[in-house]
C-alpha cells in the first residue's frame, strides 16, 4: 500500500524554537527525533507571513495572488482543484484537525459578510475533503489556550475541554478509532499553537510555562530589537513544547496501530513570529503585529519530513519554499501534478536531482504593505509598493526597494545596506531575479525603483 501521509503543522512557530535547529532548551525532543530518522530542512521559508494565503497556497499549490487568497478574510475560490481532491482522487482516505480559515469572506479587520468563522464549514466549502473533520474555520475565535470547540463531518459542535494543543491532538487520534486500513490516508493536524490569542493579545502556553521556561535564550534579532519577546517568551516556548509532546503521542499512537513505518509525517508551520520588533518602520502601510514582513523572523520556519524516501537522519542546506508542500505531498502519494502546482518535489532536492535550481525561495507580503522578497542563502532583498494598502491590493505594478540584508555579515538582519553604494551591484542582480519571479508567479514584470 502507498504511504499514509500525515502532514502536523503549526501556527506562527519560528524555526529557532526547535533543538535540531539550535534551541538550546529541551523544546522539541520528538520532533528532533524525527530529523535524525527523516530530512530536516536548515533554510526553509514561508511564501506567504500571512494564515489565510498561507493555507490557500498549502491547499491548491498556487501563488495567493492567481487564488485571490492575498490576504486573510477571502475564501478558497469553488473552482480551483484542492490538494483534498487530488489525494481524495488518488484513493485516499483524508483526515482534517484544527485550523482551516478559508471559508469565510469581507473586508480585512471587519465581520465577513460570509462567516463562517464559529459555526460549521459547509461541505463545499472544505478544500475537496469528505473524510474524518474536527475544525473549526478560525480556531482562536471558538476556543482560548484553555476549553473550546470545533465541528464534525456532520456540522456538530464537538467542545473539548483542557489545553488547546492537547485536545485538537486527541482528536486527531480519534480517526484511529474508526479507521479500517483497507486505504492509505492523509491527515492534515492544523494546530493553532503557537499563534498568540487574538483577544487576549498573548501567547498562551499551559499552565506553569512561565517558570517551566523562565530561563530562556531570547534569539539576537529579539534580544536586539525589543517587542513583547521577553515578557511573552516563555508561554512561546511552552506552546512549541505541548506542540512536540502532541508530536510524540501521534508517533506513539502510529506505532501502536502498526502503521509507523509506512506514514510519512511532515512537520513545519506557516509563518514565525517577530514579537512585535519589525512592524514600526516608516514603509508600513497597512495593518502588522507578529508576522507580516519579509525577515526570517517571520519567514524561517521549521520544516522535517520523515518516512517513506524521507530517511538517513539528512540535513539539507539548500534554500527551499514550504510553497512546494502541495506538490510534495502529491508525490509522495503517487500523483504527479506538472506544473498544476508551483514549487518542486522537495525530495528531488535531498536527492540533488537538479544542478541548476536556483538556490532561493520567493514570498509575496500582504496586509502591512504590498510587498515581494527574494531570500537567497547569502541575501535577502524586499520591495515594498509605495503608498499602496496591503490589506486593499493583492499587487502593484511599481514598487521600491525595502530592506537588503548581507546574511554573512548580518544574520540577524540588523543593518538595512539597501541604499548602501557598496551594495549597489548585488541589489541590481538581486532586483533582477526578483522581477523574474514576480513575473513568473504574477504574469506581469513591474517596475521596482531605488
Amino acid at each position: 500500500m502507498p504511504n499514509n501521509i500525515i502532514f502536523y503543522f503549526t501556527d506562527q512557530q519560528r524555526w529557532d524554537t526547535c533543538g535540531c535547529f539550535g534551541q538550546p532548551l529541551d523544546i522539541t525532543p520528538n520532533l528532533d527525533q524525527l530529523a535524525r530518522e527523516g530530512v530536516k530542512f536548515d533554510n526553509a521559508f514561508s511564501s506567504q507571513p500571512v494564515c489565510g494565503p498561507c493555507r490557500a497556497l498549502f491547499q491548491t499549490g498556487k501563488w495567493p495572488t492567481e487564488t485571490g487568497c492575498f490576504r486573510n478574510n477571502l475564501m478558497l475560490p469553488a473552482h480551483i482543484k484542492t490538494l483534498g481532491s487530488y489525494i481524495e482522487e488518488a484513493g485516499y482516505e483524508t483526515a482534517y484537525i484544527g485550523k482551516w480559515h478559508l471559508a469565510s469572506d469581507g473586508e480585512l479587520e471587519k465581520p465577513p459578510v460570509i462567516d463562517h468563522t464559529v459555526t460549521a464549514i459547509p461541505k463545499e466549502l472544505r478544500g475537496g475533503y469528505t473524510g474524518y473533520w474536527r475544525a473549526a474555520d478560525v480556531l482562536e475565535f471558538t476556543s482560548h489556550g484553555y476549553d473550546g470547540f470545533v465541528f464534525d463531518e456532520n456540522n456538530n459542535r464537538v467542545d473539548f475541554q483542557g489545553y488547546r494543543a492537547d485536545c485538537i491532538n486527541d482528536l486527531a487520534l480519534g480517526f484511529f478509532d474508526t479507521y479500517d486500513k483497507k486505504k492509505p490516508f492523509f491527515m492534515t493536524i492544523s494546530q493553532i499553537e503557537p499563534h498568540h490569542q487574538n483577544d487576549r493579545k498573548h501567547y498562551e502556553g499551559p499552565d506553569g510555562s512561565k517558570e517551566r521556561f523562565k530561563n530562556f535564550v531570547l534569539p539576537e534579532d529579539l534580544k536586539a530589537l525589543g517587542g513583547n519577546a521577553a515578557e511573552e517568551y516563555p508561554d512561546y516556548l511552552g506552546q512549541c513544547a505541548s506542540l512536540d509532546e502532541n508530536l510524540g503521542r501521534l508517533v506513539q499512537r502510529l506505532k501502536d496501530e502498526g502503521l509507523y513505518d509506512n506514514t510519512v509525517i511532515i512537520f513545519a508551520s506557516d509563518h514565525g513570529s517577530h514579537f512585535m520588533t519589525r512592524n514600526r518602520d516608516g514603509h508600513l502601510n497597512g495593518y502588522d503585529d507578529y508576522k507580516r514582513s519579509c525577515h526570517d523572523a517571520a519567514l524561517h520556519v521549521p520544516l522535517v519530513i520523515a518516512g517513506g524516501p524521507f530517511r538517513g537522519g539528512v540535513a539539507v542546506e539548500d534554500v527551499v519554499s514550504t510553497a512546494s508542500l502541495p506538490k510534495t505531498i502529491l508525490a509522495l502519494a503517487g500523483v504527479d501534478v506538472g506544473g498544476a502546482m508551483i514549487g518542486e518535489n522537495l525530495l528531488d532536492v535531498v536527492e540533488k536531482k537538479d544542478d541548476n535550481r536556483p538556490n532561493e525561495a520567493f514570498a509575496q507580503i500582504s496586509e502591512s504593505r504590498v510587498g515581494r522578497c527574494l531570500r537567497t542563502a547569502d541575501y535577502l532583498y524586499s520591495v515594498y509598493a509605495p503608498g499602496v494598502n496591503g490589506g486593499e491590493a493583492a499587487s502593484a505594478d511599481v514598487y521600491a526597494d525595502d530592506f537588503l540584508y548581507d546574511m554573512g555579515r548580518d544574520p540577524h538582519q540588523l543593518n538595512n545596506v539597501v541604499a548602501d553604494p557598496a551594495y549597489a551591484q548585488v541589489k541590481a542582480e538581486l532586483r533582477e531575479r526578483l522581477l523574474d519571479w514576480i513575473q513568473q508567479a504574477e504574469g506581469t514584470r513591474p517596475v521596482i525603483t531605488d
